[in-house]
């Protein structure tokens, strides 16, 4: 016996107008539907367990009427409960009374409250520096107001509000000995041992990442000021070579700060002021240095 009875097929087409149809016609109709239904339905008991559920949801039953190619359901449902009517003339037969809609009703109708979705959006806080003119960020005139970090702004009623503007970042005492350490050792003892260790703790301390545009500053400031100190240039490479084998702290957005110092040191006319200084040597570590950045986070093509 078909889920299905005839008299649902019957009272189906009535609705849409054909009441002089073969007898024979409802009952291969009904199972034809039956047929359909079932499939539709294996299809939506598939998508409900690749989604890793064991309720069947109306979202299931839309896949799989998209996996088979069926033309899409219309319109929407409401909120409240379904109202069943009983069908005239057939005992225990009932049926949804779907009203018919006017277009001209539902165009002049008012639109619905857009839905609060949830949403993720991004933007630049900064880029290599600069800080674009977006609404997200702070304008450019509240960065220039008095070190006092307030503004002082009035709402509509008149009561004054203190709005906190951003602060400049402050390195921390030990960050900032630590720095000035580094920078001495680097200009005038770079032959002790001390500054040995001071490159070790370079490659391998992940607490130095907020000092990473401070060392690229120093190192570029440095190298244009030095270049007839082969012994300060070849120091500031040992210290760009620790901080470029550090893999605690992120320097690759400071790469192209750092770039032109190194190249200067492997290709400039002179390095240094005496005879005696081994620019050769200077240059070869320095030409090591750009393979191992190139390796790094250089494209592929760059080796061709």
């Amino acid at each position: 016996m078909s889920i299905v009875p005839k008299e649902t097929i019957e009272v189906i087409a009535q609705s849409i107008g054909i009441s002089n149809f073969s007898p024979d016609v409802a009952p291969a109709l009904a199972t034809d539907v039956e047929y359909r239904v079932r499939e539709i339905m294996q299809e939506a008991i598939k998508c409900m367990r690749h989604s890793k559920r064991t309720i069947l949801t109306v979202d299931d039953v839309d896949s799989a009427v998209k996996l088979r190619n069926v033309e899409p359901l219309y319109g929407f449902t409401s909120g409240g409960p379904r109202q069943f009517k009983k069908a005239a003339g057939h005992k225990d037969l009932f049926y949804v009374d779907d009203k018919d809609v006017e277009f001209k009703d539902l165009i002049e109708a008012p639109l619905p409250k857009t839905p609060l979705d949830t949403g993720v959006i991004t933007h630049w806080l900064a880029i290599e520096g600069v800080q674009p003119a977006i609404p997200e960020n702070a304008p450019i005139e509240a960065l220039a107001v008095p070190s006092d970090n307030k503004k002082s702004e009035y709402k509509e009623d008149g009561l004054p509000v203190d709005t906190k503007l951003p602060v400049k970042h402050v390195l921390s005492r030990e960050l900032q000995l630590y720095f000035d350490k580094i920078k001495e050792l680097t200009l005038s003892r770079s032959d002790s041992i001390l500054f040995k260790e001071a490159l070790v703790s370079l490659a391998t301390d992940s607490g130095i990442h907020p000092l990473v545009p401070y060392f690229t500053y120093f190192i570029a400031d440095e190298v244009t000021r030095n270049l007839n100190d082969f012994s300060i240039l070849f120091a500031l490479m040992r210290v760009a070579r620790s901080l470029l084998q550090n893999q605690q702290i992120h320097i690759e957005p400071y790469l192209h700060q750092l770039m032109p110092s190194i190249i200067t040191c492997l290709a400039a006319k002179r390095l240094g002021s005496r005879f005696s200084d081994n620019h050769w040597e200077l240059r070869s570590f320095t030409a090591n240095l750009v393979a191992s950045i190139c390796k790094r986070w250089g494209s592929p093509f760059c080796f061709i």
